[in-house]
């Protein structure tokens, strides 16, 4: 039987898929978003409205784009997961972001991931304006968690006396979330001995980072065993990103999606698997999420300037769509969206 995958891709016409290889389109994210290789004074530029990007305007760096257990994945020997280990470039780290203000020297990090280690080098730079003082300085200024699985929490055991011995850092998460982390060890001895210092978020109230960047929980179906599921909306002064890197599907939420998109600038959104019977040997009814396939049909009906706002992310080791030669990859452009990659930069 075939990946569902593939009846999209011949759905939405072979002459797009060809266009988008001919026009060069078939590396990771192309040329539409600047990695964070180029200059800090030359935030990347998305479409035309970004080419105009200041060094002064807060923005989002893309941490990592993968699934909670990262590309290649501890165990797999699958074609895919052996191309990442003999390309280093083609490998991702655990899907997190991180909110960069220049004006003030702050940063806060959406989700701790495993990979915390690697993508703190990522964010070292960010914003140029930071300043640091003292033998141990704030990795951070505010860590914003989604909810309690592991690959978005786990970060967190870097921040005790065992490795840096963070001082009083804010974690923010739901009630729920924090509830589990200060009666749970080992995360209760990092709130112990105030490495963290816990703040309940509440569901659609902003959280103010500066009086015009704002960060917006609500409410997102997931597989809650210990904790909730936020996805997020950080508004600055020019534009808005929503962040939702986990969710069940789209249809089982209580809002419309697209409803969200359209107030929003850039989309980051779940695309963990592409399509059913992706992984061999387990029920994916145990682990719901959006197939590509799914969100592709979906959001098909939408302006072309809405679909070109979604960018995929979270991106499990057997999906496809992490090559981006692949005919997976190829139909998300011929969609009109994106596979997210590392480093993009977001002005906002």
């Amino acid at each position: 039987m075939q990946p569902r995958w593939i009846g999209v891709v011949v759905r939405l016409g072979l002459f797009g898929l060809w266009l988008s290889v001919a026009t060069g389109c078939a590396t990771r994210a192309g040329s539409e978003v600047e990695s964070s290789a180029i200059p800090d004074s030359a935030l990347a530029a998305i479409g035309a409205s970004e080419t105009t990007t200041t060094s002064d305007q807060p923005y989002i760096v893309v941490l990592g784009t993968a699934q909670d257990g990262g590309y290649p994945q501890i165990g797999c020997d699958e074609p895919l997961c052996r191309a990442a280990r003999q390309d280093p470039s083609r490998r991702r780290t655990t899907a997190s972001l991180l909110i960069a203000d220049p004006r003030t020297g702050r940063r806060w990090l959406i989700d701790a991931t495993p990979d915390l280690r690697e993508q703190f080098e990522r964010a070292r730079p960010h914003p140029p304006t930071r300043k640091t003082a003292g033998p141990r300085p704030p990795l951070f200024d505010g860590v914003f968690l989604t909810h309690a699985h592991i690959g978005h929490y786990a970060g967190l055991m870097h921040l005790g006396r065992e490795i840096y011995g963070a001082d009083a850092l804010p974690v923010h998460a739901s009630q729920r979330f924090c509830k589990f982390l200060a009666t749970n060890g080992p995360w209760r001895l990092l709130v112990d001995t105030r490495a963290i210092i816990l703040k309940a978020a509440q569901p659609d109230v902003p959280i103010v980072l500066a009086p015009d960047l704002t960060l917006t929980p609500f409410v997102v179906p997931h597989r809650d065993e210990f904790s909730d599921t936020f996805g997020y909306v950080i508004r600055g002064p020019a534009r808005a990103l929503l962040y939702i890197p986990d969710i069940d599907k789209w249809e089982r939420w209580d809002r419309r999606i697209e409803d969200l998109i359209a107030g929003v600038d850039v989309a980051l959104l779940d695309g963990t698997f592409a399509a059913e019977g992706e992984i061999p040997g387990r029920s994916m009814k145990d682990i719901p999420h959006p197939f590509l396939a799914e969100s592709i049909a979906r959001f098909a009906a939408l302006p072309a300037a809405e679909r070109a706002k979604i960018r995929f992310t979270h991106l499990n080791h057997t999906n496809p769509a992490v090559d981006p030669d692949s005919p997976a990859a190829a139909a998300v452009r011929a969609a009109g969206h994106v596979v997210a990659d590392e480093g993009e930069h977001h002005r906002l």
